[in-house]
């Protein structure tokens, strides 16, 4: 699993233009399952998710987590973090796990986010043409991928 987690201030999905879901303050992840992924990903990115010390202290010093600051969490597929760009100019998705085992994935780290948290994580919708707004705090965005334990 590859995770884009971004430190914002406020972020929201919309659909068609109408608003699905929105969090104030917190982390938004983008995430992006692939063939090779399993359960025991799951539980390995979703724990450093949380547990990840990217939000400032009292010294203005990267020191606390998302559970420390009792943040938002917002958590959205997406498939293309998968891309293979190799060769040529279009990109190849072929890592990337398909519907029928990326959507069980998916629902699954959000709901062990949820029990992490103890409360609500924000969504978007699996395979949905979405509006990602947000406002990057800092900036802090970093990518993890689970394949990847000794990054």
């Amino acid at each position: 699993m590859r995770a884009l987690i971004q430190r914002v201030k406020q972020a929201s999905v919309r659909i068609d233009g109408a608003l699905n879901d929105q969090i104030e303050g917190g982390l938004l992840v983008l995430l992006g399952v692939g063939l090779d992924d399993e359960p025991s990903d799951i539980e390995w990115l979703s724990n450093k998710l949380i547990a990840l010390r990217i939000f400032n202290d009292s010294e203005g010093v990267m020191n606390r987590s998302l559970s420390d600051i009792d943040g938002d969490l917002m958590i959205v597929s997406q498939f293309t973090l998968h891309a293979k760009t190799k060769k040529g100019n279009r990109p190849s998705y072929i890592r990337a796990a398909g519907p029928d085992k990326a959507i069980p994935l998916y629902e699954a780290f959000i709901a062990h986010c949820e029990q992490l948290l103890n409360k609500r994580v924000a969504r978007g919708v699996f395979g949905a043409d979405m509006q990602i707004e947000l406002i990057n705090d800092g900036p802090v965005t970093i990518m993890i991928d689970s394949k990847e334990k000794d990054f």
